[in-house]
């Protein structure tokens, strides 16, 4: 029995570890106009097909280094149980705009849309580059 719940405990401390892939952070929402960037100024190419992009913080932008990084994005928890299934990809294409950021990245609304059900929400997200 001791031998069983010890298998099982090590089992289920495993698959956590495992689980877990990425960063944790907060991530909000910010509306047009998105141009000018940082990143490409009034270039509308710089925006990924599909409207999924965002701008990072401080800690993510590293100076610029962040133009162009994609990352995996998904919704953990928030006020009223904001979050979708599943994950979407973001590409990094500007820095906050607010000083300091409130968040540690600001999703497009399409972007922000496809994780959260509540607009203009401050949520948890898990992410990864």
């Amino acid at each position: 029995m001791r031998f069983t719940l010890a298998f099982l405990l090590l089992a289920r401390l495993c698959f956590d570890v495992l689980v877990v892939t990425g960063d944790v952070g907060t991530a909000s929402s910010y509306e047009p106009p998105y141009l000018p960037t940082r990143c490409n100024g009034y270039d509308q190419n710089q925006f990924p097909e599909g409207g999924l992009f965002a701008a990072a913080s401080n800690g993510v932008w590293d100076n610029g280094a962040a133009c162009g990084r994609r990352y995996r994005i998904r919704c953990i928890s928030g006020l009223k149980r904001p979050c979708k299934d599943g994950s979407i990809v973001v590409q990094v294409v500007d820095v906050c705009r607010s000083n300091p950021c409130r968040t540690t990245l600001v999703l497009s609304r399409r972007a922000f849309d496809a994780i959260s059900r509540i607009p203009n929400a401050k949520i948890n997200v898990e992410y990864a580059q």
